[in-house]
């Protein structure tokens, strides 16, 4: 009531508040050494696993015995790890060759170290304790010079620290601003970067929680409103080390289909076939790339999902089989909601099988969305994950190979924006709360999605766009951030919301072009496509009620800066797919901060408005309205910018000039850029890939992934795929290019791969292995 008022800040508002009591874990009572470390205390139950020699898991029940399996997030089960354990007095040790846990007796403490015994993550005069409540909490050591990352999606600066965040699965429409707290997804994991070294804090827990890292200077908290402490510690001690480690628990994207990378044009909603037919025209008369046409709610019947309008959408086959002639996809939308409708099928099955949400007393749940009154499938029970991924057949069976998963935080039309915390969910035979799982919703939604199409599309990648989910994630869906605004400060927060969403895991990740609220601009459009052409992923979407905001509708002049930017997306695909690879190896971001590739340069730690593709590529956009020129840090080594072959040394600020139609990108000499070129709408695949390497100083050496497939299929689980490990040895006006290793049998379209030389000293000719010109053959 009243909080958007001054009422919020009322001096009487809080004086019936009371001082939290939290009961500390105590001593140690006894213990039980196996496989599982245990601990009895006072007041509570710890359990200790290694999973790796870098990577432990710490539990603590304060009501039993910890429970260790149930777990959403985690995919992987605990390796056989040495532990040297021994017993020195008020201490126990436990070590292994990457960490070393250091546990007082008397109270209860643990503090992490790593193998050079540097300090982790630690406890001191307070540790694990819980509230008569049910809520469980863990005070953590904090030093001036911790820098925090991460939390999944969050609004405001990169660095974290002196914020507080809460985990709880939210839908925003309004306001989306820096306080924003709790928005569509909940990520309860991040990573501390402290004097150059880095190690991640992973907080399995789906009840609301928090994180406290600024009521103190001296230590930082996480809680969670019920449930365990249960909690991971990641030693890294790079950056990319942590993230390969988190996603090693959580899972790695699968690799995306190359259409899915492609430019995505929406809008709330095109809202029939013959504007959804001219949309798709304009694409291709005025050249400009569009691989997806997103159709949001007003396809249905009603918003009855796995419907379509027949008087808005006669014939939705027959569209969507000439848009995908014409190189388009089509997408729609999917949201949980089912509506109450006696003569609608879905909703028939839905209680005949009993799937939906109900309470303990046997009731179906019912909430308002779209449709009205609706039933929402209980996502928790593998038999309704089941059905629901085989309704999709009723999309993929026309054609469609991909689906848009909104509102399912769930999100509800009541005061609570979400279902009653009472619903009791089967969650897989072990019944628990809404309150408990609301967080794993749109996580589990996404997993029957996913797994639904996968097995229906004949071998073909689905593409899965969500807006809710938990940690894990990603490893069904690319992640948009929801209802944004057509502000400059919305696409000034865009940049480090998606970096820390790439360091908490997602990699396929970006924003709405353009905002989604508001009226638009030509000058905040144009620049936003700018970025956007290099987010991992590329939507313009825009909301009812507001301008359209297709790239030629503030006429030419825009139109054509705007196409030449999608355009370049096309041409950097090469890069960008290899990217996409090494994410779905590593779990490493496609789009990173600064920081990642340089931990130890203090300037990067809170650089909001510059990014990074890969580990060579920095791009400073403008991200403020008539501007023409913008102050651009660049890290340790020498920088090519991209347009005009200026070369820059770095670990310096420059003032650089950039016109509406200048985005400033600046490569590392001594790297390579993989590039292909654009054809076509209807033939988007290269028919020649350059590497362009910018020659750096003597004796610098460069290696990289180059990789390629189909871009469509599974088929490169099976071998079909190109992958080359490239050496690049610079010397002088010289260098050297080596393919290390060769694998994979996939024969792309083209032969060979041309190797230019950019960025040259003092105007001499550079030779490529002693020639001119290069190539490196592709077919044997």
């Amino acid at each position: 009531m009243l909080e958007d008022t001054s009422f919020a800040i009322h001096p009487g508002k809080d004086q019936a508040s009371k001082a939290v009591v939290y009961r500390d874990i105590g001593n140690l009572i006894a213990e039980d050494f196996s496989t599982i470390y245990k601990f009895t205390c006072e007041s509570g139950n710890v359990a200790i696993q290694f999973y790796t020699s870098s990577i432990v898991r710490i539990t603590m029940n304060p009501q039993t015995d910890p429970i260790l399996n149930q777990s959403k997030s985690i995919i992987v089960k605990p390796e056989t790890v040495k532990v040297e354990a021994s017993s020195k007095g008020e201490f126990i040790i436990l070590a292994t060759s990457q960490l070393q846990l250091k546990i007082r007796k008397a109270p209860f403490r643990v503090d992490i170290f790593d193998k050079l015994g540097k300090e982790l993550v630690s406890e001191t005069e307070r540790g694990m304790a819980y509230r008569e409540n049910g809520e469980v909490v863990a005070f953590k050591k904090m030093y001036d010079y911790d820098h925090f990352y991460g939390f999944g999606e969050k609004s405001g600066h990169l660095d974290k620290r002196d914020e507080k965040f809460e985990m709880w699965n939210s839908d925003v429409y309004a306001p989306h601003n820096p306080e924003t707290n709790a928005l569509y997804e909940s990520i309860p994991y991040f990573m501390t970067l402290r004097n150059g070294r880095a190690h991640g804090v992973f907080f399995d827990n789906t009840f609301r929680s928090k994180f406290d890292m600024a009521s103190s200077e001296e230590y930082y908290t996480f809680s969670a409103e019920g449930g365990q402490l249960d909690y991971y510690v990641m030693a890294g001690p790079e950056p990319k080390s942590v993230l390969e480690q988190y996603t090693y628990l959580t899972g790695r994207i699968p690799l995306p289909s190359k259409w899915s990378l492609g430019y995505h044009q929406s809008r709330y909603s095109y809202e029939s076939e013959t504007e959804v037919r001219e949309l798709a025209q304009y694409f291709i008369d005025k050249d400009i790339p569009v691989d997806v046409i997103h159709l949001d709610i007003h396809y249905m019947n009603g918003y009855r999902v796995f419907t379509f309008d027949k008087e808005r959408f006669p014939n939705p086959e027959k569209l969507i089989s000439d848009l995908r002639e014409m190189g388009i996809r089509v997408v729609p939308i999917v949201d949980p909601g089912v509506k109450k409708d006696a003569e609608y099928a879905i909703y028939q099955e839905g209680v005949n099988e009993d799937l939906f949400c109900k309470y303990i007393e046997g009731e179906t749940y019912f909430g308002e969305v779209w449709p009205g009154v609706s039933a929402f499938p209980d996502f928790t029970e593998e038999k309704v994950r089941n059905w629901w991924g085989e309704k999709h057949a009723f999309y993929t069976n026309i054609g469609v190979e991909g689906i848009w998963n909104d509102m399912n935080e769930p999100a509800v039309f009541n005061e609570s924006k979400t279902m009653d915390l009472e619903v009791m969910h089967r969650n897989d035979g072990k019944p628990t709360t809404h309150r408990e799982l609301h967080n794993v919703y749109g996580l589990l939604m996404g997993k029957a999605t996913y797994e639904g199409m996968k097995q229906q599309l004949d071998g073909k990648r689905p593409f899965l766009l969500t807006r809710a989910g938990y940690a894990g994630v990603q490893r069904y869906a690319s992640v948009w951030t929801g209802d944004n605004r057509s502000f400059w400060e919305h696409l000034q927060m865009s940049l480090p919301m998606v970096m820390n969403l790439g360091l908490s895991g997602v990699a396929f990740t970006g924003p709405d072009v353009g905002g989604f609220a508001h009226d638009t601009n030509a000058e905040l459009l144009t620049r936003w496509t700018q970025v956007g052409a290099f987010t991992p992923f590329f939507r313009n979407h825009s909301a009812i009620g507001f301008r359209y905001q297709e790239p030629w509708q503030f006429g030419e002049k825009y139109e054509a800066i705007m196409k030449r930017y999608i355009q370049m997306r096309y041409e950097w695909m090469p890069q960008l797919y290899s990217l996409f690879y090494e994410a779905s190896q590593k779990g490493l971001p496609v789009m990173r901060p600064l920081l990642m590739e340089y931990p130890q340069d203090e300037k990067t730690y809170n650089l909001n408005d510059q990014f990074m593709l890969g580990d060579n590529v920095i791009f400073a956009p403008i991200l403020q309205p008539a501007i023409t020129d913008r102050a651009v840090y660049l890290p340790k080594g020498n920088w090519v910018e991209f347009s005009t072959g200026e070369v820059f040394e770095g670990e310096k600020t420059y003032l650089i000039h950039a016109e509406l139609e200048d985005l400033p990108i600046f490569v590392k000499q001594g790297t390579a850029l993989m590039q292909g070129e654009w054809v076509s709408n209807t033939q988007k695949t290269p028919r020649n890939v350059n590497m362009n390497i910018y020659a750096g100083i003597a004796g610098e050496k460069y290696q990289f992934t180059y990789y390629d497939d189909d871009g469509e299929t599974f088929a490169h689980e099976e071998g079909n795929y190109l992958k080359l490990d490239i050496e690049v040895i610079s010397t002088n006006a010289k260098v050297e290019v080596n393919v290390v290793q060769k694998q994979g049998n996939f024969i792309p379209e083209y032969k060979e791969i041309t190797i230019n030389g950019i960025g040259l000293h003092d105007g001499q000719v550079l030779l490529i292995n002693g020639q001119q010109r290069n190539t490196i053959p592709v077919v044997n």
